[in-house]
């Protein structure tokens, strides 16, 4: 499925591991004594993979396969900053992976690489163990050893700024590195506890790259001096857009089936034809394509009839008969039109049976991507730095129906993520989700009025301001506010849910086109259609902005913060009485939606509507997302509060709005990582000021954030009891909830075209491939079930 995503760095370069970032998420319940029966229900069942799956022995020899990619890579070395997809498909084939992940997203060991990996001193300082396959060796000859892994520790933690890196977490942790008791042995010390030591040298590069920052920095952009996969590079050919994989002479595991993989880089909306082509025998494709594909397949049963879907198949026997007509009427220059018309018409239809027939080939593989896509709500500034309408935002969305407007189509599970670090499936998934609440219009409104967003503020004008004594608190009282707020905060073990402090206007450019939701006319007044256009409520200073909290809102406050801390401690919190509704974030108790709210209809403060700007992108791949969007827009718009959908080019949607946070409403997608201590961190990090008065964001684009969470991810990546750091993590979660900033909507659909004669590679869901089992079954072979 062609969607806009994160960019991919740190946390995106793995298979989250993929990338989330752009890059990027792990939890279990707080009961921590053992596996019951109950944690794993609540873990939920990982997608199946989906890739025809068969024993080596009934796998030809020989053959080629021709992968579709997304572009031709960057940069073969993984750790730099523009390091790709494909980069990660090339190095997963090609270099070490001293751990892979299961169909189920678990690290495991690789027996290829590793004959053991194990934590084996805790005190005084971690040493982690491992000891090599005896057989392991680069390309030139050489055995995996130490030094590989020296240098690479050295080239990545960070010292020394001569590395263009684009992460060090982990190896900013490593004390020293030796030889162990043989040279098989490899003895990693760390200066302080790493709960992620298995994501580290993964892949693992030759010392030849990694010894210097001239090899590290340019040597291994376009070649590698040596490698250690089942397969090695071939060729990269820049006019073909190909790299070609073939079977390395010195690899020890199990031979490669296949004689040559072929990466092809292929636009997604050039992959159908391509495919039809024959260009390529595997590429992911869009729901549109995979439909085309199995109409392909229904089409090659009509034993010569006309196919009964594309150019002309809905085409009604009286319009055939009016363009008959024409063509052969009286009128020349109506009928030469129509004749064109009519050719025109017959080379389309020829041109798609032709590539229907060709199509008939393949088949789609399915499952679904460790990835989720979520609605990102930016706290910096405007409406949504207020936490109560985030969370008004946030309890107005229907999830469920959202999710099925994706998935069900596909005949995919849609059931929505219940957390933002780990996927149902995952060893330490557990659905947190009410720690905000289940989708309720009624307590949405209630929001937003506690909030001072109501029908009558479209017609009020703010106060004039107060001078002298009047003009409220002074600062000094207002940072003495604060800190008690903070030492409270910090004594109970609580986390604020706030937005940096930084204020950002983000106005949409005058270069890019914007479409308005359209409102329904009979709620809407022209008059109020212009005033919404002309603000969308967010303040033009850059000054910080502190939000104190009245009577109303500090109820509100210490009820969400009792929903988040339940999760902490492993109880429910029920309803309170007379609150009616779901568990969740509540407006003060027995606040009830105003009557005109509860009608419905626009709702303002100080005469300034509630309009905020909704990002989406315009180009061909992301129809899904701008079909999301609008219904996101309807359902915003029952609770009175309106958007204005500004779309955009695909290239300047993540570097130009959602990085740059000129945005109120977007959607992009993060991967789910196995590692989400240290690969989620800096997607939820809570914003700090830079010297230079900005605001530095790390990853987290939703600009919310809070200290405790920061704590709790910190606490997590040094915690080596496995169920310790879970259960950390899924406070974290709540916490995230509670802040609303990021709204986890559905899991991305994973989509694989592949020619049938394809086995053991397809939709790999939350499993890395196993590149040497991939070939061609045999002419009498079945996939096994």
């Amino acid at each position: 499925m062609s969607q806009v995503e994160a960019p991919r760095g740190r946390t995106c370069s793995r298979r989250l591991r993929p990338v989330a970032l752009l890059a990027s998420g792990v939890l279990v319940l707080p009961v921590l004594a053992g596996c019951s029966s109950g944690e794993e229900e609540s873990r939920g069942k990982p997608p199946a993979q989906d890739i025809a799956p068969a024993d080596r022995d009934l796998v030809a020899d020989g053959g080629t396969l021709r992968w579709a990619v997304d572009t031709m890579p960057a940069t073969l070395n993984a750790f730099q900053a523009d390091a790709d997809a494909t980069t990660n498909r090339i190095t997963g084939a090609v270099l070490p992976a001293l751990f892979t992940l299961d169909e189920s997203g678990r690290p495991q060991r690789n027996p290829d690489y590793l004959e053991s990996a194990e934590v084996v001193d805790r005190e005084p300082k971690q040493v982690v163990l491992y000891k090599l396959n005896q057989q392991a060796v680069w390309s030139d000859g050489r055995e995996i050893g130490a030094a590989d892994f020296l240098t690479q520790w050295r080239a990545l933690s960070g010292k020394d700024s001569a590395y263009w890196t684009a992460r060090n977490a982990g190896y900013d942790r490593i004390e020293k590195i030796e030889r162990g008791a043989n040279d098989l042995e490899v003895k990693v010390t760390f200066t302080k506890p790493y709960a992620d030591w298995q994501s580290l040298f993964t892949p693992l590069y030759p010392k030849q790259v990694t010894a210097t920052p001239a090899s590290f920095n340019d040597g291994a952009r376009a070649k590698l001096k040596a490698t250690a996969g089942p397969f090695r590079i071939s060729k990269i050919d820049l006019e073909a857009e190909t790299t070609t994989l073939v079977p390395n002479p010195r690899w020890w595991g199990s031979r490669p089936k296949l004689d040559s993989l072929v990466l092809t880089a292929v636009p997604h909306e050039d992959r159908v034809e391509a495919l039809a082509a024959g260009r390529v025998d595997m590429a992911d494709v869009s729901a549109s394509a995979a439909e085309r594909i199995s109409y392909a397949v229904k089409d090659a049963g009509r034993g010569g009839r006309p196919l009964a879907y594309g150019p002309g198949a809905d085409t009604a026997p009286s319009a055939a008969l009016k363009s008959w007509a024409l063509a052969h009427g009286s009128d020349e220059e109506l009928a030469e039109a129509a004749q064109e018309a009519r050719k025109r018409a017959a080379a389309a239809e020829e041109k798609y049976a032709a590539e229907q027939s060709a199509l008939a080939k393949y088949e789609v593989r399915k499952s679904l991507e460790p990835a989720y896509t979520q609605l990102a709500l930016n706290g910096e500034s405007g409406p949504l730095a207020d936490d109560r309408v985030r969370r008004a935002v946030a309890r107005a969305l229907d999830r469920k129906a959202l999710a099925e407007t994706v998935l069900t189509p596909l005949g995919l599970p849609a059931e929505p993520p219940g957390s933002h670090l780990a996927l149902a499936g995952q060893p330490a998934y557990t659905d947190n989700s009410d720690a905000l609440g289940k989708q309720n219009t009624q307590e949405a409104q209630a929001l937003l009025a506690d909030a001072g967003w109501t029908p009558g503020g479209l017609r009020d004008k703010p106060d004039p301001a107060k001078a002298g004594g009047e003009a409220g608190p002074s600062d000094k009282a207002k940072d003495e506010v604060k800190e008690k707020e903070e030492k409270k905060e910090k004594k109970e073990d609580k986390g604020q849910a706030s937005a940096g402090p930084s204020a950002k206007a983000s106005g949409a450019t005058s270069e890019k086109a914007s479409e308005k939701a359209p409102a329904k006319a009979s709620e809407k007044s022209a008059a109020e259609n212009n005033d919404a256009a002309a603000d969308d409520g967010k303040p033009g200073d850059r000054g910080t902005r502190i939000l104190a909290p009245g009577p109303g809102a500090a109820l509100q406050r210490q009820a969400l913060e009792r929903q988040a801390a339940s999760l902490d401690d492993g109880t429910a919190d029920k309803a309170a009485p007379g609150r009616g509704g779901m568990a969740g974030a509540y407006a003060p108790r027995g606040t009830a939606a105003p009557e005109e709210a509860a009608a419905g209809g626009p709702l303002g403060k100080d005469g300034k509507a509630l309009t905020l700007r909704f990002v989406l992108p315009s180009g061909p791949g992301s129809e899904v997302l701008r079909s999301v969007g609008d219904k996101i827009a309807q359902m915003l718009d029952r609770i009175g509060v309106q958007t204005e959908i500004v779309k955009v080019e695909d290239a300047s949607f993540f570097k130009d709005h959602v990085a740059s946070g000129d945005y109120d409403l977007a959607l992009y997608s993060w991967p789910s990582s196995a590692y989400p201590a240290t690969d989620a961190r800096p997607i939820y990090a809570k914003p700090k000021p830079a010297s230079d008065g900005s605001l530095l964001v790390e990853q987290n684009y939703t600009r919310v954030g809070t200290d405790y969470i920061d704590q709790l991810f910190a606490q997590a990546v040094g915690e080596l009891d496995s169920e310790a750091a879970r259960d950390l993590m899924r406070r974290a979660d709540a916490r995230i909830w509670a802040a609303a900033g990021s709204i986890p909507l559905f899991q991305r659909p994973e989509l694989v075209a592949v020619r049938k004669q394809v086995v053991n590679a397809g939709a790999f869901g939350y499993g890395d491939p196993r590149y040497q089992d991939i070939g061609l079954k045999k002419a009498e072979a079945a996939p096994k079930k």
